[in-house]
């Protein structure tokens, strides 16, 4: 089930500047290492949650045209006042509104997980006069200034946000080729990145993969910069939707133009699942990928064109233009809305998981993150989930993470525990067992860091940690009742899997019904004489 927002439209009639708020930015993280990143400003329009009203209660506050909701929202089982009380306590307007609230646009957002939707219903309102006292943190502001800020970006400058985009800068901004025909569910922010949640392969708590789509509004003919590894007229990140919406795909594929170019950030099939579709309706397009990723890449997946990269390339796309960050796991900075597509090195919540099979390391994970900090992007665009509006707080948000998980893996270490099973229960005793399996590889990055920093003590043997890693490996990659039953009692999947029966209160039940069934059992072998 949806979740809603409310949105304020609040305008005045003489020049149709409308009203926008400064942001309340997320709390700073204590320590003084991450003080000094600080994101800009973010101004947008003044919204607060739509909470459903329980029983028979009733809003007192009319919006004209509600009744052209109806199909997606009854407004009068929803709170309009406590959301309304909430949007006008952002600003202090002496001037009083001209008439009734009205409907002004309902936008449901996609399903980008891995909660549900919110979708944003904004309503408008005239004030008669714009002439009076705001608060700091309000100010007036006109259609082509916003979009001016939303195009012509410069690092750690104000920011306009999405919804003043979605509610306002339509009306003077033309759509893009590809939003006039896309058949998907799709956002648009920053200007011209578009999200496209498609299901996939991926790993809980999400269930998509946003394939970035990004079309040029003039098409190019030739490259004229010499600079730019390739260029194109569209193009395509991370097309990792599963079997099933192959289909999907194809059509949206076949709407690009034909100068395509494919950028996939890394080889997680939940990222590449696509290819072989891509491929198949386009043979013209290119596909550029890291050296690494090219090779877990194989023929049947991509047999035309690819340009390897190693980071620090530039693209371009019609009057879009790209920088590629970091090697092995690719970013993009997309240069004139400073919007940084960061592959999995950042998700929409929690954290994001380490691959040491694919040559994840802590200390490239730290050195990256720094290098992302020093960009200043305006928005942070993974992979999976939403978009983030604080990248700064974000990424040191992540640093901190880490640093202090690898704490907690040392502190379970020098408390006697050895084996990746022991330390997982100890140093991952906050988060839910269901995570534990994938929390594994994270575990043993975490634990090479450590050595490298020479920070393990000396009683810990590598070697018996890395056993212990490499048994649970086989058992995950090969796994059978048969070796299952076999590894019983000493390595990490059995244990793992006891502790989560335990924590569902499973291993109870199966207590009782094991022991019923052994009763029916038996009283039929009595009855039978069997």
């Amino acid at each position: 089930m949806a979740l809603y927002r409310l949105v304020a439209v609040i305008k005045n009639p003489s020049d149709e500047d409308f009203l926008v708020v400064r942001q309340a930015p997320p709390p700073p993280l204590p320590e003084e290492e991450y003080r000094s990143f600080v994101d800009s400003d973010l101004w947008d329009l003044p919204s607060a949650p739509l909470n459903a009203l329980g029983g028979d209660r009733r809003s007192e506050t009319i919006v004209e045209g509600a009744y052209s909701l109806l199909d997606d929202l009854d407004l009068e089982k929803f709170d309009v006042d406590s959301a309304l009380d909430e949007v006008l306590s952002l600003s202090y307007l002496e001037s009083p509104l001209e008439g009734r609230w009205s409907v002004w646009k309902f936008v449901k957002e996609p399903e980008f997980g891995p909660g549900p939707p919110v979708n944003v219903l904004f309503i408008l309102g005239i004030v008669k006069s714009k002439e009076g006292i705001l608060k700091e943190s309000c100010q007036w502001l006109s259609k082509e200034s916003a979009l001016m800020l939303l195009q012509e970006v410069k690092a750690s400058a104000t920011r306009v946000g999405p919804f003043v985009f979605m509610g306002i800068v339509p009306d003077v901004a033309k759509a893009t080729k590809f939003s006039a025909t896309c058949p998907l569910h799709y956002q648009e922010y920053p200007p011209g990145i578009t999200l496209v949640p498609m299901k996939s392969r991926t790993r809980e708590p999400f269930h998509t993969t946003n394939l970035i789509v990004v079309v040029a509004d003039d098409a190019i003919n030739e490259q004229k910069d010499s600079s730019f590894v390739t260029y194109g007229n569209s193009l395509l990140v991370d097309p990792g939707c599963s079997s099933r919406f192959h289909p999907d795909l194809a059509d949206l594929v076949a709407k690009l133009p034909r100068k395509l170019v494919v950028f996939v950030t890394h080889h997680h099939y939940d990222h590449v699942d696509g290819l072989s579709v891509i491929q198949k309706c386009n043979p013209d397009a290119v596909l550029l990928a890291h050296e690494n990723t090219g090779r877990h890449i194989g023929r049947g997946e991509w047999s035309l064109c690819r340009t390897l990269i190693s980071g620090g390339e530039k693209i371009q796309i019609g009057d879009h233009r790209f920088e590629g960050h970091t090697d092995g796991h690719l970013a993009l900075l997309h240069v004139s809305t400073n919007s940084l597509i960061v592959g999995d090195h950042c998700v929409g919540q929690g954290s994001a998981v380490l691959d040491v099979r694919a040559g994840g390391d802590l200390k490239d994970y730290f050195q990256t993150t720094y290098r992302f900090l020093d960009l200043s992007p305006h928005v942070l665009i993974p992979m999976h989930g939403r978009i983030n509006l604080w990248p700064k707080r974000m990424l040191c948000g992540y640093l901190k993470h880490r640093r202090d998980r690898e704490l907690s893996i040392l502190n379970a270490i020098e408390n006697g525990s050895k084996t990746l099973f022991d330390i997982i229960s100890k140093s991952y005793a906050d988060v839910d067992i269901k995570f534990w399996l994938p929390a594994s590889s994270n575990v043993r990055i975490h634990v090479d860091h450590l050595a490298y920093q020479e920070k393990l003590p000396k009683d810990f043997s590598m070697e018996d940690f890395i056993h212990s890693y490499e048994m649970f490996l086989e058992e995950m990659g090969d796994f059978s009742i048969q070796k299952f039953q076999a590894s019983c009692g000493s390595h990490f999947l059995c244990r793992w899997l006891w502790t989560y029966l335990k924590s569902r209160g499973i291993v109870k039940a199966i207590g009782v019904f094991g022991a019923a069934s052994f009763a029916i059992a038996f009283a039929v072998k009595e009855k039978f004489g069997g």
